[in-house]
């Protein structure tokens, strides 16, 4: 799993951490990797292989342990914020966190060593990006 693998995977966990994946989610997904720097010379067909890969992981008794281990192992440490970043964007992307997205991202936090006053900054952020203007 490439550096990038990594980070539609981690995307995809976040948002099937419901057992529903979003339409809003997988727009979302999609703008990522189309404009983010992070995914320049990714080859967008790689999404469905790895969206297979997650779920079946998911199927397993401790999948989710097993996937943050094959994310800890393709991923360098210094896009762990990065990471976490997306997973964000990804969860606030339908305009609701759940119970479940909410979990998802403290196991995520904990599993990436991410600060937990970074994590708030980073939440924040998502949270200011996917706000809605209100009905005047």
């Amino acid at each position: 799993m490439s550096e990038q693998d990594a980070l539609v995977a981690i995307m995809i966990a976040v948002s099937a951490s419901d057992e529903t994946i979003r339409t809003a989610e997988l727009v979302s997904i999609q703008q990522i990797v189309n404009y983010l720097p992070v995914f320049s010379g990714y080859d967008g067909d790689r999404l469905k292989q790895v969206a297979q890969i997650v779920f079946d992981l998911f199927e397993e008794e401790d999948g989710l342990h097993a996937l943050f281990g094959l994310v800890g192992d393709s991923l360098p440490e210094r896009l762990n914020e990065t990471a976490y970043a997306l997973a964000c964007d990804v969860a606030a992307a339908d305009g609701r966190l759940r119970e479940t997205e909410l979990r998802f991202l403290e196991e995520m936090r904990h599993e990436l060593n991410i600060d937990r006053l970074n994590g708030a900054a980073i939440e924040r952020g998502a949270r200011a990006r996917h706000q809605k203007v209100s009905p005047a």
